[in-house]
């Protein structure tokens, strides 16, 4: 008898009386939360740099904008791509090979002079690290080791990037305030090179690996074999879905969701509250406290999932958010105030309680392609995001102030939460899996 076959059987023998085991499904869970924390390190930065670096370089803010928007478009642009590299290589490998690109487009910024550079870097090579980073990512574990809880894990998995931003934000707007932004730089390229061991020796691919049934599974999973042509693979994925009408609808309301946090938000409070005289390190650990409320609402929203309908969630939550942001303008200061811990508070919680009742629309829709095709609509998220991170930095060198930018992104959310709700009830045929035509 082989050793893999000894493997299944154990795993398959009734567990002994009086004793409980953990499922290792939830240890790699874990592992990848971590994961995702270290990776969340650079995602902690972008908003910090803008006005040190215009006023060491005296670029604009425009072109500091461009270079968080390749960053963000490719962090979304990649992400379908390394799901199918997952399929092929494995998550350990395609994932360790993420966290060492960004460490070193992190690093590198340190000795840059010149524009170009920024964008090379920060917004290609931190780019496509981040984008096999991205919550395709978290899919893929939950897909492969999940079967009951997936909406749960998937929450808590999408609350890692906010744990890592409320652990990294207040420590990096610290550091950029006493000593400059190079030394913060290095600090996000130290914490991705950080985690790489842990994924190398702890991260496994799939149950099979360890001669377990998915976590909930009524029967033994085989792993499936490495799928050849990874990146033909994605296209086709991409091009049977977009022939669906709830791609479409799902893919506009994420590039809504990404326009109205990761390019608005994340990239452009801080400086918008820095021209109301709000210091820094204040603004910073303002969006840090949204990380907090990130965590509980996002984990929050992945139970809901379990137990209602997703679409609706998805229109309240944009809803929600639209009419936070039409309100933000009048609560800028120079202090803290009430009303704005009240907005910081609301918003956190709305953060990306998205993503999970998206997510589990795109396995209603598109089942065992479903991870690819978050991928792809993923990438709609960044896309939307890359657009406000440039054109909110475009609007404030060309009004004087992001008011204009936080009331249009307030209308989006409304659009958005429309959207959502004539996205069709009846699942339509899964999109055709190409796993043995490639």
């Amino acid at each position: 008898m082989t050793q893999t076959t000894d493997a299944v059987d154990a795993a398959q023998m009734p567990s002994v009386p009086g004793r409980t085991r953990i499922h290792r499904a939830w240890f790699v869970a874990a592992v990848t939360f971590v994961t995702i924390i270290g990776a969340a390190a650079f995602r902690s930065l972008p908003g910090l740099l803008i006005d040190p670096l215009h006023q060491e370089f005296h670029w604009s803010r425009g072109t500091i904008g461009a270079a968080v928007s390749i960053n963000l478009a490719l962090y979304g642009l990649t992400a379908p791509f390394a799901a199918a590299l997952m399929d092929r290589f494995g998550i350990r490998r395609v994932v360790a090979v993420a966290l060492m690109v960004i460490a070193l487009g992190s690093g590198l910024t340190v000795w840059m002079t010149a524009a170009w550079q920024l964008l090379l870097c920060w917004g290609l090579l931190v780019g496509l690290g981040s984008g096999s980073m991205a919550l395709a990512f978290a899919a893929t574990v939950t897909n492969r080791w999940f079967t009951a809880r997936k909406g749960l894990v998937t929450g808590i998995l999408t609350a890692a990037s906010a744990s890592g931003q409320l652990i990294f934000l207040p420590v990096l707007s610290w550091i950029v305030t006493e000593h400059d932004w190079r030394p913060a730089a290095v600090t996000v390229a130290l914490a991705a090179l950080a985690v790489v061991p842990f994924v190398w020796l702890l991260l496994r691919d799939h149950p099979a690996d360890v001669g377990l049934k998915p976590y909930g599974a009524a029967e033994f999973v085989p792993k499936p074999a490495p799928v050849q042509g990874a990146a033909r693979r994605a296209v086709t994925v991409l091009l049977s879905a977009v022939r669906t009408g709830p791609f479409w609808l799902l893919a506009g309301t994420f590039a809504i969701c990404g326009a109205s946090t990761n390019g608005l938000i994340q990239t452009h409070f801080v400086p918008a509250a820095h021209d109301h005289g709000m210091p820094i390190t204040a603004a910073a650990s303002l969006l840090a406290v949204i990380g907090v409320f990130d965590v509980a609402g996002t984990i929050a929203s992945g139970w809901f999932t379990d137990r209602f309908e997703p679409r609706r969630l998805l229109a309240v939550y944009y809803a929600l958010r639209g009419v936070s942001l039409l309100f933000l303008p009048m609560l800028m200061s120079s202090t803290v105030h009430p009303p704005m811990i009240f907005f910081i508070v609301f918003y956190g919680l709305d953060w990306v309680a998205t993503v999970p009742p998206t997510l589990a629309l795109c396995r209603e829709q598109y089942g065992e392609d479903s991870a690819i095709v978050f991928g792809w609509v993923l990438a709609s998220h960044q896309i939307g995001a890359a657009l406000v991170a440039f054109l909110g930095g475009v609007a404030r060198d060309a009004f004087g102030s992001y008011d204009m930018v936080w009331i249009a992104s307030g209308a989006l959310c409304a659009v958005a939460a429309m959207m959502a709700l004539v996205i069709r009830r009846r699942p339509v045929a899964p999109v055709l899996s190409v796993r043995t035509a490639v």
